[in-house]
Protein backbone atom coordinates (compact mmCIF):
# COMPACT_ATOMS: atom_id res chain seq x y z
CA UNK A 1 0.00 0.00 0.00
CA UNK A 2 1.60 3.26 -1.12
CA UNK A 3 1.60 6.08 1.42
CA UNK A 4 -0.24 9.30 0.61
CA UNK A 5 2.30 12.13 0.81
CA UNK A 6 2.99 15.80 0.30
CA UNK A 7 6.03 16.32 -1.93
CA UNK A 8 8.18 19.42 -1.35
CA UNK A 9 10.91 20.15 -3.89
CA UNK A 10 13.66 22.61 -3.01
CA UNK A 11 12.87 21.63 0.56
CA UNK A 12 16.12 22.94 2.03
CA UNK A 13 15.52 26.51 0.87
CA UNK A 14 14.06 29.52 2.66
CA UNK A 15 10.41 28.69 2.02
CA UNK A 16 10.98 24.97 2.52
CA UNK A 17 12.19 25.44 6.09
CA UNK A 18 9.08 27.31 7.12
CA UNK A 19 6.69 25.10 5.17
CA UNK A 20 8.05 21.82 6.57
CA UNK A 21 7.86 23.15 10.12
CA UNK A 22 4.28 24.33 9.66
CA UNK A 23 3.07 21.08 8.11
CA UNK A 24 4.84 18.97 10.73
CA UNK A 25 3.46 20.99 13.64
CA UNK A 26 -0.09 21.59 12.37
CA UNK A 27 -1.05 18.65 10.15
CA UNK A 28 -0.65 14.89 9.92
CA UNK A 29 0.86 15.14 6.43
CA UNK A 30 3.52 12.63 5.43
CA UNK A 31 6.21 14.87 3.97
CA UNK A 32 8.63 13.77 1.26
CA UNK A 33 11.38 16.39 1.02
CA UNK A 34 13.53 16.62 -2.11
CA UNK A 35 16.58 18.83 -2.63
CA UNK A 36 19.94 18.69 -4.39
CA UNK A 37 21.69 19.15 -1.03
CA UNK A 38 21.16 17.15 2.18
CA UNK A 39 18.18 18.35 4.19
CA UNK A 40 18.89 20.43 7.28
CA UNK A 41 19.29 17.96 10.17
CA UNK A 42 16.72 19.83 12.24
CA UNK A 43 14.07 19.20 9.56
CA UNK A 44 14.73 15.51 8.98
CA UNK A 45 12.62 14.20 11.92
CA UNK A 46 9.66 16.18 10.56
CA UNK A 47 9.68 14.33 7.22
CA UNK A 48 8.62 10.79 6.36
CA UNK A 49 11.37 10.70 3.74
CA UNK A 50 14.06 13.06 2.55
CA UNK A 51 15.81 12.56 -0.76
CA UNK A 52 18.98 14.13 -2.12
CA UNK A 53 18.29 14.42 -5.82
CA UNK A 54 17.67 16.54 -8.88
CA UNK A 55 14.27 17.39 -10.38
CA UNK A 56 15.88 16.82 -13.81
CA UNK A 57 16.52 13.16 -12.88
CA UNK A 58 13.74 11.23 -14.63
CA UNK A 59 14.64 7.96 -12.90
CA UNK A 60 14.34 9.61 -9.49
CA UNK A 61 10.95 11.08 -10.35
CA UNK A 62 9.81 7.71 -11.68
CA UNK A 63 10.75 6.13 -8.36
CA UNK A 64 8.71 8.77 -6.51
CA UNK A 65 5.65 7.82 -8.57
CA UNK A 66 6.13 4.11 -7.84
CA UNK A 67 6.76 4.49 -4.12
CA UNK A 68 4.27 7.22 -3.12
CA UNK A 69 0.75 8.41 -3.70
CA UNK A 70 1.32 12.14 -4.08
CA UNK A 71 -1.62 14.31 -3.03
CA UNK A 72 0.03 17.75 -3.18
CA UNK A 73 3.25 19.08 -4.68
CA UNK A 74 4.83 22.26 -3.37
CA UNK A 75 7.34 22.95 -6.13
CA UNK A 76 9.84 25.30 -4.49
CA UNK A 77 13.01 24.30 -6.36
CA UNK A 78 14.47 27.00 -8.60
CA UNK A 79 17.53 29.08 -9.39
CA UNK A 80 16.76 32.65 -8.27
CA UNK A 81 17.06 35.88 -10.22
CA UNK A 82 20.64 37.00 -9.58
CA UNK A 83 22.21 33.54 -9.86
CA UNK A 84 20.16 32.81 -12.97
CA UNK A 85 21.74 35.75 -14.81
CA UNK A 86 25.19 34.22 -14.46
CA UNK A 87 24.11 30.99 -16.14
CA UNK A 88 20.74 31.53 -17.83
CA UNK A 89 20.76 28.27 -19.78
CA UNK A 90 21.24 26.20 -16.62
CA UNK A 91 18.55 28.28 -14.91
CA UNK A 92 16.18 27.55 -17.77
CA UNK A 93 16.78 23.81 -17.53
CA UNK A 94 16.11 23.73 -13.79
CA UNK A 95 13.35 26.32 -13.62
CA UNK A 96 11.42 25.28 -16.74
CA UNK A 97 12.35 21.70 -17.62
CA UNK A 98 12.31 20.77 -13.93
CA UNK A 99 8.85 22.29 -13.54
CA UNK A 100 7.60 20.47 -16.64
CA UNK A 101 8.93 17.19 -15.21
CA UNK A 102 6.96 17.78 -12.02
CA UNK A 103 3.81 18.80 -13.90
CA UNK A 104 4.02 15.65 -15.99
CA UNK A 105 4.46 13.61 -12.80
CA UNK A 106 1.44 15.35 -11.27
CA UNK A 107 -0.75 14.60 -14.31
CA UNK A 108 0.30 10.95 -14.24
CA UNK A 109 -0.48 10.72 -10.53
CA UNK A 110 -3.82 12.48 -11.05
CA UNK A 111 -4.83 9.97 -13.70
CA UNK A 112 -3.79 6.96 -11.60
CA UNK A 113 -5.55 8.23 -8.49
CA UNK A 114 -8.68 9.49 -10.25
CA UNK A 115 -8.41 12.84 -8.51
CA UNK A 116 -6.37 15.95 -9.27
CA UNK A 117 -3.01 16.38 -7.59
CA UNK A 118 -2.65 19.92 -6.28
CA UNK A 119 0.41 21.67 -7.70
CA UNK A 120 1.34 24.73 -5.63
CA UNK A 121 3.82 26.94 -7.44
CA UNK A 122 5.63 29.94 -5.95
CA UNK A 123 6.09 32.53 -8.68
CA UNK A 124 7.56 36.00 -8.26
CA UNK A 125 7.23 39.71 -8.94
CA UNK A 126 10.17 39.05 -11.29
CA UNK A 127 7.46 38.01 -13.77
CA UNK A 128 6.69 41.72 -14.17
CA UNK A 129 8.66 44.10 -16.36
CA UNK A 130 7.69 47.76 -16.22
CA UNK A 131 9.25 49.86 -18.96
CA UNK A 132 10.38 52.92 -16.97
CA UNK A 133 10.37 54.54 -13.55
CA UNK A 134 7.86 57.07 -14.85
CA UNK A 135 5.55 54.29 -16.00
CA UNK A 136 6.01 52.54 -12.66
CA UNK A 137 4.90 55.68 -10.82
CA UNK A 138 1.79 55.89 -13.01
CA UNK A 139 1.00 52.18 -12.71
CA UNK A 140 0.65 52.03 -8.94
CA UNK A 141 -0.23 48.59 -7.58
CA UNK A 142 0.30 46.08 -10.38
CA UNK A 143 -2.44 43.57 -11.15
CA UNK A 144 -1.77 39.97 -12.12
CA UNK A 145 -2.54 40.49 -15.82
CA UNK A 146 -0.32 43.56 -16.33
CA UNK A 147 3.27 44.19 -17.45
CA UNK A 148 4.31 40.71 -18.54
CA UNK A 149 7.68 41.79 -19.96
CA UNK A 150 10.28 40.32 -17.57
CA UNK A 151 13.91 41.31 -18.12
CA UNK A 152 15.57 38.38 -16.32
CA UNK A 153 15.82 34.71 -17.18
CA UNK A 154 14.27 33.93 -13.79
CA UNK A 155 11.31 36.21 -14.52
CA UNK A 156 10.86 34.70 -17.99
CA UNK A 157 11.00 31.21 -16.47
CA UNK A 158 8.43 32.05 -13.81
CA UNK A 159 6.01 33.65 -16.27
CA UNK A 160 6.32 30.74 -18.70
CA UNK A 161 5.80 28.18 -15.93
CA UNK A 162 2.65 30.00 -14.85
CA UNK A 163 1.37 29.43 -18.39
CA UNK A 164 2.61 25.83 -18.40
CA UNK A 165 0.62 25.20 -15.23
CA UNK A 166 -2.49 26.70 -16.79
CA UNK A 167 -1.99 24.49 -19.84
CA UNK A 168 -1.52 21.28 -17.85
CA UNK A 169 -4.52 22.16 -15.68
CA UNK A 170 -6.98 23.06 -18.44
CA UNK A 171 -5.69 22.14 -21.90
CA UNK A 172 -3.36 19.16 -21.54
CA UNK A 173 -3.50 16.92 -24.66
CA UNK A 174 -6.65 18.71 -25.75
CA UNK A 175 -6.73 16.94 -29.13
CA UNK A 176 -6.30 13.43 -27.72
CA UNK A 177 -9.08 10.90 -28.16
CA UNK A 178 -9.68 10.81 -24.41
CA UNK A 179 -9.65 14.61 -24.05
CA UNK A 180 -11.73 15.59 -21.03
CA UNK A 181 -12.03 12.01 -19.87
CA UNK A 182 -9.13 11.90 -17.43
CA UNK A 183 -7.96 13.91 -14.46
CA UNK A 184 -5.32 16.60 -14.82
CA UNK A 185 -3.30 18.61 -12.33
CA UNK A 186 -4.90 21.27 -10.10
CA UNK A 187 -2.41 24.13 -10.64
CA UNK A 188 -2.29 27.14 -8.29
CA UNK A 189 0.44 29.81 -8.26
CA UNK A 190 1.39 32.72 -6.01
CA UNK A 191 3.46 35.68 -7.17
CA UNK A 192 5.51 36.45 -4.09
CA UNK A 193 7.09 39.83 -3.33
CA UNK A 194 10.55 40.01 -1.79
CA UNK A 195 10.70 37.45 1.04
CA UNK A 196 12.57 38.02 4.29
CA UNK A 197 13.43 35.17 6.65
CA UNK A 198 15.17 35.16 10.00
CA UNK A 199 15.86 31.42 9.82
CA UNK A 200 17.87 31.08 6.63
CA UNK A 201 20.39 33.14 4.71
CA UNK A 202 19.37 34.74 1.39
CA UNK A 203 20.26 32.61 -1.62
CA UNK A 204 20.58 34.73 -4.73
CA UNK A 205 17.43 36.80 -5.10
CA UNK A 206 17.65 40.34 -6.46
CA UNK A 207 15.37 41.59 -3.66
CA UNK A 208 17.71 40.08 -1.05
CA UNK A 209 19.30 43.41 -0.11
CA UNK A 210 16.68 43.68 2.66
CA UNK A 211 17.49 40.45 4.50
CA UNK A 212 21.19 40.81 3.65
CA UNK A 213 21.29 44.13 5.52
CA UNK A 214 19.77 42.50 8.60
CA UNK A 215 22.02 39.46 8.67
CA UNK A 216 25.18 41.48 7.99
CA UNK A 217 24.36 43.98 10.73
CA UNK A 218 23.70 41.20 13.25
CA UNK A 219 27.00 39.49 12.37
CA UNK A 220 28.95 42.74 12.54
CA UNK A 221 29.90 42.54 8.87
CA UNK A 222 30.21 45.41 6.41
CA UNK A 223 27.47 45.42 3.79
CA UNK A 224 27.19 47.36 0.54
CA UNK A 225 23.55 47.70 -0.47
CA UNK A 226 23.39 47.32 -4.26
CA UNK A 227 20.31 49.50 -4.90
CA UNK A 228 19.51 53.21 -4.51
CA UNK A 229 18.10 54.36 -1.16
CA UNK A 230 14.80 55.31 -2.83
CA UNK A 231 14.30 51.84 -4.36
CA UNK A 232 10.96 50.51 -3.14
CA UNK A 233 9.61 46.98 -3.41
CA UNK A 234 6.80 44.97 -1.81
CA UNK A 235 8.00 42.58 0.90
CA UNK A 236 6.68 39.80 3.09
CA UNK A 237 8.15 37.80 5.97
CA UNK A 238 8.44 34.05 5.74
CA UNK A 239 5.62 33.11 8.15
CA UNK A 240 3.19 35.00 5.90
CA UNK A 241 4.63 33.34 2.79
CA UNK A 242 3.99 29.93 4.34
CA UNK A 243 0.51 31.03 5.39
CA UNK A 244 -0.28 32.06 1.81
CA UNK A 245 0.81 28.68 0.43
CA UNK A 246 -1.24 26.81 3.01
CA UNK A 247 -4.36 28.93 2.42
CA UNK A 248 -4.15 28.58 -1.36
CA UNK A 249 -3.68 24.81 -1.12
CA UNK A 250 -6.69 24.42 1.19
CA UNK A 251 -9.30 26.50 -0.66
CA UNK A 252 -11.86 24.63 -2.81
CA UNK A 253 -11.10 25.04 -6.49
CA UNK A 254 -14.64 26.29 -7.08
CA UNK A 255 -13.71 29.54 -5.30
CA UNK A 256 -10.70 30.28 -7.49
CA UNK A 257 -11.03 32.78 -10.32
CA UNK A 258 -7.34 32.78 -11.33
CA UNK A 259 -4.43 30.42 -11.71
CA UNK A 260 -1.96 33.06 -10.48
CA UNK A 261 -2.42 35.34 -7.48
CA UNK A 262 -0.49 38.31 -6.14
CA UNK A 263 0.10 38.49 -2.41
CA UNK A 264 1.78 41.26 -0.45
CA UNK A 265 2.26 42.62 3.03
CA UNK A 266 4.09 45.97 2.98
CA UNK A 267 6.17 48.10 0.62
CA UNK A 268 9.37 49.66 1.87
CA UNK A 269 12.29 51.64 0.47
CA UNK A 270 15.88 50.49 0.88
CA UNK A 271 16.47 53.65 2.94
CA UNK A 272 13.63 52.71 5.31
CA UNK A 273 15.09 49.23 5.76
CA UNK A 274 18.50 50.81 6.40
CA UNK A 275 16.99 53.07 9.08
CA UNK A 276 15.26 50.16 10.84
CA UNK A 277 18.42 48.05 10.79
CA UNK A 278 20.61 50.94 11.98
CA UNK A 279 18.28 51.58 14.92
CA UNK A 280 18.25 47.91 15.92
CA UNK A 281 22.01 47.45 15.41
CA UNK A 282 23.70 50.84 16.03
CA UNK A 283 27.15 49.49 15.16
CA UNK A 284 26.02 48.28 11.74
CA UNK A 285 28.33 49.23 8.90
CA UNK A 286 26.05 49.54 5.87
CA UNK A 287 26.64 51.72 2.83
CA UNK A 288 24.85 52.21 -0.46
CA UNK A 289 27.00 51.10 -3.39
CA UNK A 290 24.68 50.87 -6.36
CA UNK A 291 25.22 48.02 -8.80
CA UNK A 292 23.75 49.54 -11.96
CA UNK A 293 23.03 46.18 -13.58
CA UNK A 294 21.08 44.86 -10.60
CA UNK A 295 19.42 48.25 -10.14
CA UNK A 296 18.08 48.09 -13.70
CA UNK A 297 16.43 44.78 -12.88
CA UNK A 298 14.79 46.03 -9.69
CA UNK A 299 13.59 49.16 -11.47
CA UNK A 300 11.37 46.97 -13.71
CA UNK A 301 9.54 45.46 -10.72
CA UNK A 302 6.44 47.16 -9.22
CA UNK A 303 6.63 49.11 -5.98
CA UNK A 304 3.28 47.63 -4.99
CA UNK A 305 1.08 44.77 -6.16
CA UNK A 306 -2.68 44.41 -6.04
CA UNK A 307 -3.68 41.32 -4.04
CA UNK A 308 -7.44 41.96 -4.09
CA UNK A 309 -8.16 38.66 -5.86
CA UNK A 310 -6.34 36.61 -3.21
CA UNK A 311 -8.21 38.47 -0.45
CA UNK A 312 -11.55 37.77 -2.12
CA UNK A 313 -11.00 34.23 -3.41
CA UNK A 314 -9.17 32.60 -0.51
CA UNK A 315 -9.35 35.07 2.38
CA UNK A 316 -5.75 36.16 2.14
CA UNK A 317 -4.61 38.62 4.81
CA UNK A 318 -1.04 38.99 6.12
CA UNK A 319 -0.43 38.53 9.83
CA UNK A 320 2.64 40.78 9.74
CA UNK A 321 2.63 44.43 8.76
CA UNK A 322 5.91 46.34 8.56
CA UNK A 323 6.22 47.09 12.29
CA UNK A 324 5.34 43.60 13.41
CA UNK A 325 7.58 42.03 10.76
CA UNK A 326 10.67 43.75 12.09
CA UNK A 327 9.90 44.26 15.78
CA UNK A 328 8.14 40.98 16.59
CA UNK A 329 9.72 38.56 14.12
CA UNK A 330 12.88 39.56 12.27
CA UNK A 331 14.94 41.50 14.78
CA UNK A 332 14.26 39.25 17.83
CA UNK A 333 14.79 36.07 15.80
CA UNK A 334 18.00 37.33 14.21
CA UNK A 335 19.32 38.47 17.61
CA UNK A 336 18.61 34.99 18.91
CA UNK A 337 20.19 33.35 15.85
CA UNK A 338 23.48 35.20 16.35
CA UNK A 339 23.20 35.23 20.18
CA UNK A 340 23.28 39.00 20.47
Amino acid sequence: MRQKVVLITGANGEIGHGLIRFLAENTDANIVALDVVPLDKALRPMCSTYIVGDILDQMLLGRLVVEHEIATIYHLASILSTKAEYNPETAHRINVEGTMNLLRLAVEQSQWQGTSVKFIYPSSIAAYGISSLEEKARTGAAKEEEWHYPTTMYGCNKLYCEHLGRYYDSYYRQLAADCGGTETVDFRAIRFPGLISAETMPTGGTSDYGPEMLHAAAKGETYNCFVRPDTTLPFMVMPDAVKALILLEAVPKSRLTKFVYNVTSFSLSAQAIFDIVQEAFPDANIQFAVDECRQKIVDTWPEEVDDTAACQDWDWEPDYDCDRSFNDYLIPAIRDRYQI
